[in-house]
């Protein structure tokens, strides 16, 4: 009976003492994956473009290039067109304004002639002349800076005067006798000479 209790005994022992297979496999290592860095995979080296294809890539660029450079032909040749037509029509209409108001004195000056038909009085003719004129006079002078020069006893100035004939008299220089025919400024670029009898000094 002894020996079969110390026999129990020493089975329990080795039971309490054997390792437990589980506990084992639970704290063992998952894998034997290393620490550290993923490994990275291998970079693809950049596939040189054959011949084949270079020479497209260089066909697409000069068809581009070749359209850009028809594009801005074509734009400069409208531009120029344009710029030709503007200055042609700032030529033709350039007197537009001018004419405008011209019409009215043109009005005025043909109610004039009509009614000296049925006028009996010359004065009354000439007067309506001289309203129609200087109305004129006063709209270029204001309007378009047109001036008139040229009076007897002014200074010759062969700038601005033409000579038609010379009278000598006591005078220290030349000066205007006498004005055939009005001159005219505009602003300062003289547009017609005026037309003058000059006296000079005589000769000594």
């Amino acid at each position: 009976m002894e020996e079969k209790e110390e026999e129990q005994k020493e089975r329990v022992d080795t039971q309490d003492t054997a390792p437990n297979n589980e506990e084992t496999q639970q704290t063992a290592p998952d894998s034997a994956q290393p620490e550290g860095k993923e490994e990275e995979a291998p970079a693809q080296e950049e596939k040189e473009p054959t011949p084949e294809e270079k020479i497209a890539a260089l066909e697409k660029e000069n068809a581009d290039l070749k359209d850009q450079l028809l594009r801005r032909a074509a734009d400069f040749d409208n531009y120029r067109k344009r710029t030709i037509k503007e200055k042609q029509d700032a030529y033709d209409y350039a007197n537009t304004a001018l004419l405008q108001d011209l019409l009215e004195s043109l009005d005025n000056l043909e109610r004039t002639v009509d009614a000296a038909e049925k006028a009996d009085d010359p004065k009354a003719i000439a007067d309506g002349v001289k309203i129609i004129g200087s109305s004129l006079v006063s709209m270029l002078e204001s309007k378009y800076n047109l001036t008139a020069f040229g009076q007897a006893g002014d200074d010759f100035d062969p700038a601005m005067h033409e000579a038609i004939g010379s009278v000598q008299d006591e005078v220290e220089k030349p000066v205007l006798k006498e004005v055939y025919l009005k001159g005219y400024k505009l602003k300062d670029r003289v547009i017609r000479n005026a037309k003058v009898m000059v006296t000079m000094p005589k000769d000594k």
